[in-house]
């Protein structure tokens, strides 16, 4: 059994892949399986890797990239699951030591950090006082969270979400099954961005879903309180100078100072 279990769900990645992995293979934490989950590639970039060592692949046909992190997490044999996307990679080569030494010790089976936004060329930081609103508002993207497996053991993503499934199974975990979140100050992963979740429509699935989702696990009022106050911070201008090359990094420059001052 090793400690983390990274992995790489794929389908014809081509070079990316070889990216992905080389930025987990450099890590100095060597208690790491790499369990790469191909929905049937056809491009021979998922062979070109079977030779390397600390490297599983899992060849199996899915319905998405939620089914295809459950059928991964299913057969893993880390303690700690992290899901790293083909095409993104660890921000350094002391990402996995480092979070080591949060989980050492620790009763938490969620563990965050940071990511860097290759897109806009920015730190993106995470709110590191995790409660209801900051649920609602928006939580730590799945390459920024570790998780303990046994999260996973008893319930997967839930297939009916089609772009918000990672965000649905944070909230189940921090609402139903007390879950408390633990921040890390370090850059987990550099995000590569512009991917499934950030198309026109799946933007508007994505709207919908949170609805739907937050309705499962806030109360009404607390729904109305959160929206008025997004709606008085002028929320959708924060988002567009979030994803803007321009304005991103005074934008989460500003939110990391608020951050540090809670």
């Amino acid at each position: 059994m090793s400690l983390f279990s990274i992995i790489v769900v794929c389908l014809n990645p081509g070079e990316k892949l070889r990216e992905t992995v080389d930025s987990i293979l450099v890590q100095t934490e060597k208690d790491v399986e790499i369990i790469i989950k191909d929905g049937n590639s056809m491009d021979g970039a998922v062979e070109a890797l079977e030779k390397r060592e600390n490297i599983r692949i899992i060849r199996q046909a899915d319905k998405g990239i939620y089914d295809a992190m459950n059928q991964a997490a299913a057969q893993a044999k880390g303690e700690i699951l992290f899901f790293l996307n083909c095409g993104d990679k660890f921000h350094d080569e002391t990402v996995l030591e480092n979070v080591r030494k949060s989980v050492n010790g620790s009763d938490s089976k969620i563990f965050y950090g940071n990511i860097f936004s290759v897109l806009t060329g920015s730190l993106v930081p995470s709110n590191p006082h995790m409660d209801a609103f900051g649920c609602y508002r928006n939580v730590p993207c799945h390459q920024a969270c570790f998780y303990k497996k046994e999260l996973f053991e008893e319930r997967g993503y839930l297939l009916q979400y089609k772009v918000r499934a990672d965000y649905e199974h944070f909230l189940w975990s921090f609402f139903e099954k007390k879950a408390e979140p633990v921040y890390m100050p370090i850059v987990i992963a550099d995000y590569e961005g512009g991917g499934f979740s950030e198309t026109k429509e799946n933007r508007r699935v994505s709207a919908a879903e949170h609805k739907e989702i937050t309705a499962k696990y806030m109360s009404k009022g607390q729904l109305f309180k959160y929206k008025m106050i997004l709606a008085v911070t002028l929320a959708p201008v924060r988002s567009r100078m979030a994803e803007s090359e321009r304005f991103s990094k005074l934008y989460n420059g500003m939110k990391k100072v608020l951050y540090r001052k809670g």
